[in-house]
């Protein structure tokens, strides 16, 4: 079943934390912010919403990074029930799509929680103060993939973030698979 995170809470505080990262190394969130701002992602692996993105958000990374936009993406599904987003597969989903980022694994879901991550994608774009300026969707795409030409909503936010240190005011929230909620959290 679909979900759709909340409006921009402008003003939020990021919350740091130290992860696990595909690449072997312990990252902590705050140090992968860009000198203008940080976008963090939560992400998985199986999600249809995920795949039919994941090649615009590499490039709008990448994009951003240029510009002083850092990027992470957090996977936190419950990977007992969900096996397909295990530590293994994020590994080799992040090679297949060339993330420019770190990939980090929130096993405890206390990362997600912390956030209040809703969906699979889900992104919270901070100025370079860490305070929350976007949090919408990538682009019009849900499971499909978007034409050539659609506007970069994530892109043209987080730009404008690193311009002004606002986000615009107003936002169309992502829409994706549900986070994967382990029963005992």
């Amino acid at each position: 079943m679909a979900a759709q995170p909340p409006v921009c809470d402008f003003g939020w505080p990021a919350r740091d934390a130290e992860l696990p990262g595909v690449d072997g190394k312990a990252h902590r969130i705050f140090d992968c912010r860009g000198e203008n701002g940080l976008l963090v992602a939560f992400i998985c692996n199986h999600c249809p919403y995920v795949k039919a993105v994941i090649d615009r958000l590499v490039r709008d990374a990448r994009d951003l990074a240029t510009i002083g936009i850092g990027t992470v993406a957090i996977s936190s599904n419950d990977v007992e029930a969900y096996p397909q987003d295990s530590f293994d597969n994020m590994k080799r989903f992040a090679a297949a799509h060339g993330f420019p980022f770190p990939y980090l694994y929130d096993g405890d879901q206390r990362v997600a929680r912390d956030y209040g991550a809703v969906c699979t994608p889900d992104f919270f774009g901070f100025d370079r103060d860490l305070k929350l300026q976007y949090r919408g969707r990538i682009d019009a795409s849900r499971k499909e993939q978007a034409p050539e030409g659609t506007k970069r909503d994530l892109f043209e936010a987080m730009s404008q973030v690193a311009e002004t240190g606002e986000g615009p005011r107003e936002q169309i929230p992502s829409i994706g698979c549900s986070i994967k909620w382990k029963d005992a959290a």
